[in-house]
């Protein structure tokens, strides 16, 4: 890269980067095939991150949280994350901490945040998002999953499916119909915890990448959930997911980016020293011109995401801009992972080295989170509005 400097960074960003790279270096990056083995993460890791003061760092004090509402931070960690290779936790940890918490933060009862959040900032409970059923995938309003009112409760019957964290969740974000019509008005957000009954988890899935990430899905039997389980208002759920999606999908970019530096770099060091017809491959012209073609794309990349990043402190960046980041920044990972696949040659296709787990990783990030085709739906709207 050419190593711009990142002028929205100060003294105190730089501190905390240190402090991750540090932690990511000793504690993640060295059991990360031990995982993708397991197809999750250890729940030592949780607590070693909630322990190092990594997990709900804009938490209030009160719940053991930093306070700290400078998004600036949260996007060291999950570059830090993404720079490692680790591409399971660079989506798990900050989809806990910067997709799931915000909900419970911002529309959670009293007693919900006390019960969940000093938990999830400690790295006990691990939190996942249920949005996704097995007939109803960017299609919210076909969701079936419902939630009946029973006075003090309500009763929950369904599934959801391709959930992240989900095998290890203790706590759900839960998408729910509270009233049976499609209808963006029918939609409800409750939150669903392991010690419910009836409240069950699929094995994780055999997945084509992200092999540490314990996907699966999720099924709802009779399942009791109390009132203030419930997030923000009955029939806001549409509105609060729309709110929240755009933070969401500025972390898929985010760490889209920072994986793409990594199979870069991986992609330098392994050309510099690999030979082919008696000369480093780094010498000959092809190599050399697609190098420079994916460190031009991914500055520019880092630059757009970093503006992004400055505009959601301000509270400016809205879900067009979002999604356009989400959509630009995956289909640069996805064409960087080809790219850095084919330099490597056969090796690149050899489980054992990285850029080949990159590749089969970076697939799905333009399926989550919104597929790109929806993205562009979105960038769309706002232009022709």
């Amino acid at each position: 890269m050419f190593g711009l400097p990142r002028t929205q960074y100060t003294a105190d960003h730089e501190l905390f980067r240190e402090s991750v790279r540090a932690f990511v270096a000793k504690e993640i990056a060295p059991y990360n095939a031990q995982w993708e083995n397991e197809k999750m993460v250890s729940r030592e890791s949780w607590k070693k991150l909630g322990e190092n003061g990594f997990l709900g760092i804009q938490a209030p004090e009160e719940f053991g949280g930093m306070n700290i509402q400078d998004f600036r931070f949260s996007a060291i960690l999950i570059e830090e994350l993404g720079l490692s290779g680790c591409s399971g936790p660079a989506i798990g940890y900050p989809l806990h901490s910067d997709i799931v918490m915000p909900y419970i933060l911002h529309y959670g009862t009293d007693e919900a945040k006390q019960k969940y959040l000093p938990k999830m900032i400690s790295g006990d409970y691990i939190g996942a998002v249920a949005m996704t059923e097995p007939g109803a995938g960017s299609d919210l309003q076909g969701m079936r999953t419902s939630a009946e009112d029973m006075g003090d409760h309500y009763l929950v019957n369904g599934s959801k499916t391709f959930i992240t964290n989900g095998y290890l969740s203790d706590v759900v974000v839960v998408a729910v119909k509270t009233e049976q019509r499609r209808s963006s008005k029918a939609i409800s957000l409750l939150l669903i915890d392991r010690e419910m009954e009836g409240f069950t988890k699929g094995v994780p899935f055999e997945k084509v990448g992200l092999h540490a990430q314990d996907t699966c899905e999720l099924f709802f039997d009779n399942v009791k959930v109390p009132k203030s389980n419930l997030l923000g208002e009955v029939g806001h759920g549409f509105n609060y997911l729309m709110t929240e999606l755009a933070q969401e999908r500025l972390v898929v970019a985010l760490a889209a980016v920072a994986l793409g530096e990594y199979m870069l770099q991986a992609t330098v060091d392994y050309v510099k020293q690999r030979k082919a017809f008696q000369k480093n491959l780094s010498e000959f012209q092809n190599t050399r011109f697609k190098l420079a073609e994916m460190t031009a794309a991914l500055e520019q990349g880092r630059i757009y995401c970093d503006q992004l990043v400055m505009l959601h402190n301000e509270g400016k960046l809205d879900s067009a801009m979002a999604s356009a980041a989400k959509y630009n920044m995956t289909e640069l990972q996805c064409k960087v992972a080809d790219e850095c696949v084919q330099l490597h040659g056969g090796y690149g296709y050899m489980w054992e080295y990285g850029v080949a787990r990159a590749y089969a990783d970076a697939r799905v990030q333009r399926i989550y989170a919104g597929t790109n085709e929806i993205m562009k739906e979105l960038i769309a709207r706002k232009i022709l509005k």
